[in-house]
């Protein structure tokens, strides 16, 4: 279609697969044909690329046997997209099998290859199969770049190895290559799991001397750090430096401002964040309501906790595990063991099987209530 220079008819198809409308791709993949104009692996690696991003990978491995039915061969973008799809979906061992394939075909593995690998094997804490693709990697005279770096210490920020991360830092400078926002983000996170938050503000400071712009997800990252630590009024001023930079903050930033002020025990200005989410047009979310839930319920106001859990099924959120296990925690702390048996019943009544959390709230106030009593039997 580009020789022919229907560009137009090229732009829409490949915007309709990443979009994911592909049932209107497909009407243009059979006007195609219908035309006399056979896909080529182009087309079917749109296809495929975009199945995979929504999940759909099963279905985007079956277009390889038409592909091969067609006499096309596919190559390396097609193995790394379907590579890609089971890696998110946590199925390494089928990733592991269309790589073998991949160079069984004589088609060698990329960076994209290993980038992705050791992406998934970092998610899954598999650290000791990641460094092994990394020496891998160095064996086959292959260079890390920016990607391999961001998720090398991205992974090792996620494990809380500061010092690693840092250090890989150090490295991706020595070697030229420019840290991006998703460097920058990874070590803010990890430096607010570590209590270093004068190093993180600083770290903030230079990405704004570098002339990076911050973005929601730096912020984020700050303003949790912040509120982690105790360190509420701080994340309110970054909250302030959000709206001057015209970075527009979403449920995230507010479900951590508001978990920093319930761990403050200030339930009453959390719930005011949740009156100004939706002022400002942000729909809050089962985090959200769950927040509200558990700070009254740890002041043992229950009142409030059951009306915010009405208010959570009138927006249309089931009430989860961590909404129940709230309810029945606060309960049994104002010795209301009959009301959080309710719970208990009406929790497994709907599927939700309860945890240790659960079970320790309700066996922690029947012997409270037993010693009470004076009752010595448990």
């Amino acid at each position: 279609m580009c020789k022919e220079g229907k560009l137009k008819k090229v732009k829409e198809f490949i915007g309709h697969c990443l979009r994911g409308k592909f049932q209107r791709a497909r009407v243009i993949f059979q006007t195609m044909k219908d035309k006399g104009l056979e896909p080529d692996c182009y087309t079917y690696n749109s296809f495929i690329s975009g199945l995979c991003k929504e999940g759909r990978v099963e279905e985007a491995s079956g277009l390889i046997c038409k592909m091969l039915e067609g006499g096309l061969v596919p190559n390396a973008v097609t193995y790394n997209a379907l590579i890609d799809g089971y890696c998110n979906k946590g199925d390494l061992d089928k990733a592991y099998a269309y790589r073998d394939e991949m160079i069984s075909k004589g088609i060698m593995a990329s960076l994209v290859t290993y980038n992705l690998f050791i992406h998934a094997l970092f998610m899954e804490g598999r650290m000791g199969e990641a460094d092994n693709m990394i020496k891998e990697m160095g064996e086959k005279g292959m260079m890390p770049d920016a990607v391999t770096h961001n998720i090398l210490i991205n992974g090792y920020c996620r494990c809380g190895d500061a010092k690693r991360a840092f250090g890989l830092l150090d490295e991706m400078v020595g070697k030229g290559i420019q840290p991006t926002l998703v460097t920058y983000t990874s070590l803010i996170y990890v430096l607010g799991k570590r209590n270093r938050m004068k190093e993180a503000d600083a770290l903030f400071s230079k990405i704004q001397q570098e002339g990076l712009l911050p973005d929601i997800i730096v912020f984020n990252a700050l303003i949790d750090g912040h509120c982690a630590n105790g360190n509420i009024d701080r994340a309110f001023q970054l909250l302030k430096e959000m709206d001057n930079m015209k970075v527009l903050p979403d449920e995230i930033t507010y479900n951590t401002l508001m978990q920093g002020y319930c761990r403050d025990g200030k339930v009453e200005e959390a719930r005011q964040l949740l009156d100004e989410m939706k002022r400002r047009g942000i729909k809050p979310d089962h985090i959200s309501y769950n927040t509200l839930i558990s700070g009254y319920s740890k002041r043992g106001d229950m009142k409030d906790a059951f009306g915010v859990r009405d208010e959570m099924m009138t927006t249309g959120f089931d009430p989860t595990i961590l909404t129940y296990n709230a309810l029945i925690q606060g309960l049994c702390k104002n010795q209301e063991g009959e009301h959080a048996e309710e719970l208990l019943k009406e929790m497994v009544s709907k599927g939700i099987t309860p945890d240790d959390s659960t079970y320790l709230s309700i066996i922690e106030a029947m012997e409270t209530v037993d010693d009470l009593e004076g009752n010595d039997d448990k």
